[in-house]
């Protein structure tokens, strides 16, 4: 039997409009989640976010922004909080901390308060099938996406509920998502009156950059 859950990537104030690394649509992803969640049946939420406390090199004055990034989400901080329009308690405790001491992109990089992995947590509730939505797209809901899938999940990645950073690296993390066996829902299957539907028949891999994003 089958069970399917739900990860919320990152959707906290420093990735929205006026953070410290913020995304474009970031905020719009945010005030979608919730309407998303309650018209969704899913049998587990679980949120991810970045949670930093000092992690070395991940931080810098003079970032490249592809290994090193200007300050944020650091614990403590406004920036670190989930956006207001995301209501993170639909994810009640499944809240999964990441980068407190060093750069972490994948939600399967952090854990809840008592220390559990997200994939130890997903096991525990017979979790087999996992879509996952939040910011940014070419950064951490790639990853958190790819280490699903080789974790075993079967993981779709549902890209209109996402928001990434540029078009080239959201080009780039689309090809690796589809190589990794994500399967990636795109715009037109999103915006069905009916919501998204991602059963087996309505997966699609033919989507590309301007499927991403609310529109």
């Amino acid at each position: 039997m089958s069970a399917k859950a739900l990860i919320v990537v990152d959707v906290q104030n420093d990735f929205c409009e006026g953070g410290a690394l913020a995304v474009d649509g970031g905020a719009a992803v945010a005030a979608a989640v919730n309407e998303f969640v309650n018209s969704h049946e899913y049998d587990a939420v679980v949120a991810t976010r970045d949670f930093h406390i000092d992690p070395g090199a991940h931080f810098s004055e003079t970032p490249d922004f592809v290994d090193s990034w200007p300050v944020h989400c650091v614990v403590g901080t406004a920036g670190a909080e989930f956006h207001p329009a995301f209501d993170a308690s639909v994810a009640g405790s499944a809240i999964f901390s990441k980068g407190a001491y060093s750069a972490a992109y994948s939600g399967f990089e952090g854990a809840s308060e008592d220390g559990t992995t997200l994939e130890d947590w997903l096991r525990a509730h017979k979790i087999t099938d996992v879509d996952v939505i939040g910011i940014a797209t070419d950064h951490c809901v790639k990853a958190t996406a790819i280490d699903a899938a080789r974790a075993g999940f079967r993981t779709t990645v549902l890209l209109p509920f996402t928001a990434g950073v540029s078009t080239a690296t959201i080009e780039t993390a689309l090809v690796q998502m589809r190589e990794a066996g994500v399967l990636l829902v795109g715009r037109d299957e999103a915006s069905s009156e009916e919501g998204v539907d991602v059963t087996e028949g309505s997966r699609s891999q033919a989507v590309d950059v301007s499927d991403v994003g609310i529109h």
